[in-house]
């Protein structure tokens, strides 16, 4: 498991990621900070142990078919989360290392997965 210490820079990196993306806010969600868009739809969730599961990880929202490719490409890293995998969030592993700038990716997929069209970029 990783380290409190280690988990709060994760999260605090994490928060510079989502909170740089426009109309973004954080707030507790089911106990965990999660990030939504306008402060309506969530589109990420940090979770530690959920329910016992051990792990470290963000869930998200993923555009379609993201999720399949990358559980099959590495099911060690990537996973199906409960509650909200039926809807294609896909769940990432931060216990062993993170690929920042892979990481920095799935957040703005999850970003413009949930957000109105007005809000990503080249759009106006």
């Amino acid at each position: 498991m990783v380290s409190a210490a280690d988990r709060e820079r994760t999260l605090a990196r994490i928060r510079e990621l989502c909170l740089a993306l426009p109309e973004t806010t954080e707030r507790l969600s089911h106990g965990a900070p999660t990030f939504f868009v306008r402060g309506k739809r969530a589109f990420l969730m940090v979770l530690t142990d959920h329910h016992g599961d051990g792990r470290f990880a963000v869930w998200c929202a993923a555009p379609e078919g993201l999720q399949a490719m990358l559980v099959e490409a590495d099911p060690e890293r990537f996973f199906v989360p409960p509650y909200v995998g039926h809807r294609g969030w896909l769940g990432v592993r931060l216990n062993d290392g993170i690929d920042w700038d892979e990481l920095e990716g799935i957040v703005e997929d999850a970003f413009a997965t949930v957000a109105p069209a007005r809000l990503l970029p080249g759009s106006q």
